[in-house]
């Protein structure tokens, strides 16, 4: 992985994807004391990042082994990336999705042209199923993380961040990104080494499932205990991914996790002072700059808000909670 193929990778994404926007409100400043921006990606098509990684993956195949389709397993946007992606390109996608998954993102997947195959996140692996299905009819995997071509495309966020942060006159500051399985904080970490390397990337992750935190203390890669349950379904992950432990472990500074206390004031927080709707899983990094302004540094920090699939019922909770 390099910046070359980041930058290729945003060549193929121009046009089918939308520049999401760095924002800042006075009243969010005096919340986390300092200057937080936040890049607003629950505005990206589908309504999270992963739009990205899925449109650079798929473009990037070759014409013959696209045309027979492509297959994800996610528990929601990833999924949904991937369907758009697949329906623009006139392909069709096969989407293995968790039973628990919330409805709004198994309905949006399949609103998108998905053929949504659910299974039990507990005792069923997705994994094998993919394979399976693969086998079968031909299909290609689109990874939700590890994978080269996911990575660049989700690391055009952070071509974009570099350049936001430098037209807002921000040169260091802490990254902090909601992580899952890392693609996109390592996409971005790669992005701003080669375009801004003031900025460092830090994960962030719901407390009980920061396996990325745990593995970059421990230097090597470690495994959740639990892998359901938690109110952040989009980054519920076993394990850092393969292809980006090694990038996290180089490029970013130690990770952080939240409780899902902060996690639901931190939605709440973005709807008031940004009328930014976020779902748990994208909320995480704002969390942290709340609730954690002493583990980051600068005067100045850098928060991406990953996604905003939100079930009504969850968003209804975070505001009416935190009111």
């Amino acid at each position: 992985m390099n910046a070359a193929r980041i930058a290729a990778a945003a060549e193929r994404l121009a046009g089918h994807v939308r520049r999401t926007p760095l924002l800042w409100s006075p009243g969010l400043d005096a919340l986390a004391g300092r200057r937080v921006y936040v890049k607003a990606e629950p505005l990206q098509l589908t309504g999270s990042f992963k739009v990205r990684g899925a449109w650079a993956a798929i473009s990037a195949l070759p014409p013959e082994v696209r045309d027979r389709g492509v297959l994800a397993y996610s528990s929601g946007n990833h999924a949904q990336g991937v369907a758009y992606a697949a329906r623009a390109h006139g392909i069709p996608a096969v989407i293995v999705m968790p039973s628990d998954a919330p409805e709004v993102k198994i309905a949006g997947t399949r609103a998108l042209g998905g053929e949504v195959v659910l299974y039990d996140r507990a005792g069923e692996a997705r994994e094998t199923i993919g394979a399976d299905l693969c086998a079968a009819r031909g299909l290609t995997l689109i990874a939700p993380y590890d994978d080269p071509e996911v990575i660049a495309g989700q690391g055009t966020c952070g071509l974009e961040i570099a350049e936001q942060a430098a037209a807002a006159g921000v040169d260091r500051a802490d990254v902090l990104v909601c992580c899952g399985g890392g693609g996109l904080s390592a996409g971005i970490a790669l992005a701003l080494e080669d375009r801004a390397p003031g900025l460092r990337v830090r994960t962030v992750e719901p407390e009980g499932f920061d396996d990325v935190a745990r593995s970059l203390a421990a230097g090597r890669r470690v495994r959740n205990t639990a892998l359901a349950g938690g109110l952040c379904d989009a980054i519920l992950t076993p394990t850092p991914g393969e292809l980006t432990f090694p990038i996290l472990s180089r490029l970013c500074g130690p990770g952080l996790a939240v409780d899902d206390a902060a996690v639901l004031s931190a939605m709440a927080a973005a709807f008031r002072h940004l009328r930014l709707v976020l779902e748990p899983g994208g909320a995480v990094a704002v969390a942290a700059a709340l609730t954690q302004p002493r583990a980051v540094s600068g005067p100045a920090t850098i928060v991406v808000a990953s996604g905003g699939n939100c079930a009504p019922q969850t968003f209804a909770t975070a505001i009416v909670e935190t009111r």
